[in-house]
């Protein structure tokens, strides 16, 4: 399950140690934790990564293949995850140290940045080979983060991208060996730790406003 620790302005969402899959209670769980990120007045810069070979697996298929009566109010949670992140008054960067696949590629590209082990591990939209279409705020989220040529090269292909590729392509901003990892995440946003909370979150209102209405919408 997400746990939060600080370190100073930095604040780490620990994803898991798992797969990281989105059931619900951590769905809940991740969602208390960015509130608690949000609701704080000092200087804050979150981080987001995890442990082990899985950054996340995204959607928890097992889960909904045993509440397939539950896959709209199921996607409109993820949704709203993703715009959470999105517009989270303090800088963002996510650290991803293994597979992020699907709704957990979309998580990392919910955040400000992003950085990727350059070592192991794959980033990859594979809903094209799953035949799981993208919903419109997916497809909004994913390609207000990317270049058009980007989003065809990842979302129409299911490539599987490893760190230095994926920086290449511009889906990460940067790719490093895990050691360092941690670190240049929270170089990229620690000197926007004071910026103000309101005028931040406002920019990030308005900058994404498109996907945070798709994000929005009920999907039941």
């Amino acid at each position: 399950m997400p746990t939060l620790t600080t370190d100073g302005p930095i604040w780490t969402l620990h994803l898991g140690e798992d797969e990281n899959r989105f059931s619900p209670d951590w769905l809940a769980a991740a969602t208390k934790l960015l509130d608690e990120v949000a609701d704080s007045d000092e200087p804050a810069a979150l981080v987001t990564t995890a442990s082990g070979k899985f950054f996340s697996n995204g959607l928890d298929l097992e889960w909904l293949g045993q509440h397939p009566d539950q896959l709209g109010s199921y996607v409109d949670s993820i949704h709203a995850l993703f715009a959470q992140v999105l517009t989270l008054p303090v800088p963002t960067v996510a650290a991803i140290n293994g597979h992020a696949f699907g709704g957990g590629a979309m998580l990392a590209m919910a955040h400000d940045h992003r950085v990727m082990r350059s070592d192991r591990g794959y980033f990859c939209f594979p809903e094209v080979d799953i035949q799981i279409p993208f919903t419109e705020g997916m497809s909004a989220l994913i390609t207000a983060k990317l270049t058009p040529q980007a989003a065809v090269t990842s979302m129409l292909t299911g490539r599987r991208f490893g760190g230095a590729e994926a920086a290449a392509t511009g889906l990460v901003d940067a790719a490093t060996d895990l050691g360092q990892l941690p670190g240049a995440a929270a170089d990229l946003v620690r000197d926007r730790a004071g910026k103000h909370r309101p005028t931040l979150g406002t920019i990030k209102q308005t900058m994404y406003a498109h996907v945070v209405e798709a994000l929005a919408r009920p999907q039941g």
